[in-house]
């Protein structure tokens, strides 16, 4: 049995002190399938949400409308997109190490990533103040405006929820808390945050990209 499955898999159901509650005999870890549920659940809402998208442009006679040709690729929104995805890697690289036992190069690694993670967030409100500011582009300005901050500003909601976990998680790494054996408290933070990465990859592609 491999090492990422003995996170997973237990003969015995136990609490564990350092990552969390421990599995039920011979299942999943009761953490984790409550984290990959609530994922699930998250992905219907988002899904719900690209829907309305989608509907909206294809009954509009133009999209994007005339007058918000503002809203591209570049710079910033593919700068954040570089941002997000170097911090999924680094929040896998904080997985692996704890696999391996190596708690400090965990805590350097989910560090980085909280760090990229508010990064993506700040520039995300710098963002929104540029459009606001000097386009007169808001959550009100028709239906690709609400359908535009909707999105986007759930996402971000999500990447803040994403950032307040990291925090814990470091604080107990920190705390020495975690081990090569009991770390699902990562595995699961690690499952949600490249939930939001993919979500957000999604977003760039349809908001910015498919024109």
């Amino acid at each position: 049995m491999s090492a990422s499955s003995d996170v997973l898999i237990a003969p015995h159901a136990e609490e564990d002190p350092h990552g969390g509650l421990g599995p039920i005999q011979g299942g999943i870890n009761t953490a984790l399938l409550g984290m990959l549920l609530f994922i699930g659940s998250e992905l219907m809402f988002f899904a719900g949400l690209f829907a309305a998208y989608f509907n909206a442009r294809a009954a509009a006679p133009a999209w994007p409308p005339v007058g918000v040709d503002f809203i591209n690729a570049v710079p910033l929104p593919l700068i954040v997109t570089g941002i997000l995805i170097t911090s999924s890697l680094t929040m896998q690289i904080a997985v692996w190490r704890i696999r391996k036992g190596d708690r400090r190069g965990m805590n350097r690694a989910l560090t980085l990533t909280l760090i990229l993670g508010i990064v993506f967030l700040f520039l995300q409100l710098y963002d929104y103040n540029e459009l606001v500011t000097e386009h007169g582009f808001g959550i009100n300005s028709g239906v690709y405006g609400t359908l535009f901050y909707t999105l986007t500003g759930f996402h971000g909601a999500h990447v803040f929820g994403g950032v307040v976990g990291m925090t814990v998680i470091l604080l107990r790494g920190v705390a020495g808390q975690f081990s090569a054996r009991h770390h699902v408290a990562v595995e699961a933070v690690s499952a949600y945050w490249h939930f939001v990465d993919v979500v957000w990859i999604g977003l760039f592609t349809t908001i910015y990209l498919l024109k």
